[in-house]
């Protein structure tokens, strides 16, 4: 009798050769898997000549995503923005611009040139995520393709080679290669349950050879894959050296660099033409208008028919009464606010924890990378400062900004250095790859997100096993903070998410609260 496969099975060893993206492209087309959402349309009501007064508490894209809409239905929306520019976490830095990291207050001083930005926060923009992908074609944001994976770029661990950088496509090619031996090998076991008939087993043996360029006896020698060591156009290339396993397994850099294009970083990746902060000046195009900035929020209390806000700005306390509130201000800020949100709204505030992001960026004399044949993509080294961005735009320009430290789940380490310090230790890791580095950049600038004003954070962290998905207590947490206080206060923004540190997230958000409201507002109005 032939062993069939269960979906499961085949879902488990698809995620393992073709990675996630493949495993979640045929769990879907099995239904054993959601597909994604499709934008969503939303269907709010025109008020006409009913009135609604809307306190937005924080323009950041999720407070700006419900400024738009309820705009164009005739609410009257006020947004309450502490800081001197909207955005948050989309924070895009050129000449001249403030960075508000308490304790590090800088300007940016890179030359005053269109291409000349940095995008210290929100960064890229997957495909996938079609809510704000929506949002930029109704605000004639211009798009281009951001490069997140480049073959040509490197790999860099002192515990490989010596420290030698090698490029991601040797890295990549020669570990392909060593794997496909190791599963072919595995399916020739003859100690292993046959999970295939014949035939089934003969296509995907021939699948894993193909996979990792095997020869006819399933063995690794080497891949033109990874390019020529010499020759290869008018005359016969020339194989470059095999890298042994025992060498690649040396880094611990696999993880990040075989999977670089999985999840979220899967699909084809966009950022918008001239900076990430388009997108807020194609909201605040519309709802400009609506923004008091400075205006510092110190209390917040619920009625049994609205919401009262009491702020500062310019010195001045002021005070605003309201319908409905959207409160995008992080919970942890909130939660130091004057309110009088019941006890497990509170309690639900203060579970959520802030991820630690840090960020640095280098003005280039010259396009250094693309000498290298480098145009976009990262390097990874083992070191603190992570990753190194070579810029998408500005293509053959005379300089360019490059990404130069990007820690997402440890960034306190060069946080609580100087600012010098910071500086030398990114220096220092990239000279790794670079060994001129240091006479090739000028005018740095660092962003530790765990200290910027009005943020001191960055992404929301709900769950504290990580990898080991959410406890029952935290989704129960997750929904009480998604509710609304008596109708009336909702919560936005990323921290109201499963799926936090991404701008569709904080859109969804908002939608998910609209459409509530909108549903509350019928009833009144009925």
């Amino acid at each position: 009798m032939v062993k069939s496969v269960s979906r499961r099975e085949f879902l488990n060893l698809l995620g393992a050769t073709g990675g996630t993206a493949a495993a979640l492209r045929a769990g879907t087309a099995l239904n054993l898997l959601p597909a994604s959402a499709s934008a969503a349309a939303l269907d709010l009501l025109n008020l006409g000549s009913n009135r609604r007064k809307i306190a937005i508490l924080g323009g950041g894209i999720s407070g700006l995503t419900v400024a738009y809409e309820l705009n164009k239905q005739g609410y009257d929306c006020t947004v309450l923005e502490a800081s001197h520019r909207c955005g948050g976490r989309v924070l895009t830095l050129r000449h001249g611009d403030l960075i508000d990291e308490i304790g590090n207050r800088q300007y940016c001083e890179f030359d005053d040139e269109p291409h000349m930005y940095f995008n210290a926060g929100a960064a890229r923009i997957p495909s996938t995520h079609r809510n704000l992908l929506s949002y930029c074609k109704k605000l004639n944001v211009e798009l281009e393709v951001f490069i997140n994976e480049n073959k040509t770029s490197f790999v860099q661990d002192d515990n490989m080679l010596g420290g030698k950088p090698i490029r991601n496509i040797d890295y990549t090619t020669n570990m392909r290669g060593f794997m496909a031996e190791l599963m072919a090998k595995a399916m020739s076991n003859e100690a292993l349950d046959a999970p295939f008939t014949e035939s089934e087993g003969e296509t995907l043996l021939g699948m894993i050879r193909s996979f990792g360029d095997l020869s006819e006896d399933y063995l690794y020698t080497g891949s033109f894959r990874a390019g020529y060591a010499k020759g290869g156009f008018l005359k016969h290339g020339v194989q470059k050296d095999m890298i042994a396993f025992r060498d690649l397994l040396k880094s611990r850099l696999g993880r990040q660099v075989m999977g670089a294009n999985e999840g979220d970083t899967g699909p084809i990746l966009m950022q918008p033409v001239g900076g990430m902060d388009r997108i807020i000046a194609g909201f605040l195009h519309h709802v400009g208008d609506q923004v008091k900035y400075r205006a510092m929020v110190t209390s917040v209390q619920v009625t049994d028919n609205g919401v009262n806000v009491a702020y500062d700005q310019d010195g001045v306390r002021h005070n605003l009464s309201a319908d409905y509130c959207f409160n995008c201000i992080p919970t942890h800020l909130m939660v130091g606010i004057e309110h009088n949100f019941p006890s497990d709204y509170v309690k639900a505030m203060k579970y959520v924890r802030r991820g630690e992001a840090y960020k640095a960026a280098f003005q280039a004399k010259r396009r250094f990378w693309e000498d290298m044949d480098a145009y976009g993509g990262i390097s990874w080294s083992n070191t603190k400062s992570r990753q190194l961005w070579y810029p998408t735009h500005g293509i053959h320009k005379a300089k360019g900004i490059l990404l130069g430290a990007y820690d997402y789940g440890g960034g306190m380490y060069h946080t609580v250095m100087s600012q010098d310090e910071r500086i030398e230790s990114h220096i220092a890791d990239h000279e790794k790859i670079h060994p001129n580095f240091r006479e090739l950049v000028e005018k740095p600038v660092t962003i530790g997100w765990h200290r910027m004003n009005h943020m001191l954070g960055c992404s929301a962290r709900w769950s504290r096993n990580f990898g080991q998905g959410w406890s029952h207590e935290e989704e129960s947490l997750y929904h009480t903070l998604q509710a609304p206080v008596n109708g009336r206060h909702f919560f936005i923004g990323d921290q109201i998410s499963m799926h936090s540190a991404w701008q569709e997230s904080a859109v969804m958000s908002a939608q998910w609260a609209l459409n509530h409201m909108d549903a509350q507002v019928r009833v009144e109005l009925a």
